[in-house]
């Protein structure tokens, strides 16, 4: 007997690796900005290097895994809110089916760990990690919806991704305007 549990552990694990390695590269890069501004001289005053360094990863790190588990639950949501239109399954056996895809983020996050150095190929394993999970799911999703539920899903989830992505960078780029505008050098 198979425990339909295996891989509930592993979302977790994978948010905690993305969050870390992120982290990590964000307490390098702080680093490196608080040095260029002469802020690190009075920090080291409070605490030593490593005392700083580890305060910056649980920092960072904290706010990586906040980030990462809202968009994993966004993403989930959206996904069942797409089976609820498109699905004909009332037993529950797709979302099961989807959950060995865990090992595809999980790979992912592992991955990313050799990646400290570089924020580009740490976002690039990231979102070529969410793609092939993207992928993995819609194709077995594609083995219990017709071809049509299958690419009502794909566009629904594209839409609703798109638009969630366009939201977040247009009140960005507000908040952005804003404060130059507010500034009263910029003038």
């Amino acid at each position: 007997m198979r425990n339909p549990y295996i891989y509930g552990y592993l979302p977790l694990i994978t948010i905690s690796l993305f969050s870390l390695t992120f982290g990590m590269y964000a307490v390098g890069e702080s680093l490196r900005i608080f040095q260029s501004i002469g802020v690190y001289s009075g920090m080291r005053e409070f605490l030593s290097d490593f005392e700083l360094r580890i305060l910056l990863l649980i920092v960072f790190a904290m706010i990586f895994f906040m980030m990462f588990s809202a968009l994993k639950l966004i993403g989930e949501t959206i996904h069942e809110l797409g089976m609820l239109f498109f699905s004909k399954d009332s037993e529950g056996t797709t979302v099961s089916q989807a959950r060995g895809g865990y090992v595809i983020l999980f790979i992912g996050a592992m991955c990313s760990a050799f990646a400290i150095q570089s924020i580009y190929v740490l976002v690039g394993i990231f979102i070529l990690t969410v793609f092939v999970y993207f992928i993995y799911l819609i194709y077995k999703m594609s083995h219990f919806i017709s071809m049509g539920g299958t690419m009502g899903l794909l566009v629904f989830e594209l839409l609703m991704w798109t638009l969630l992505l366009s939201l977040v960078v247009y009140v960005i780029l507000k908040l952005y305007n804003g404060i130059l505008a507010s500034l009263p050098f910029a003038k």
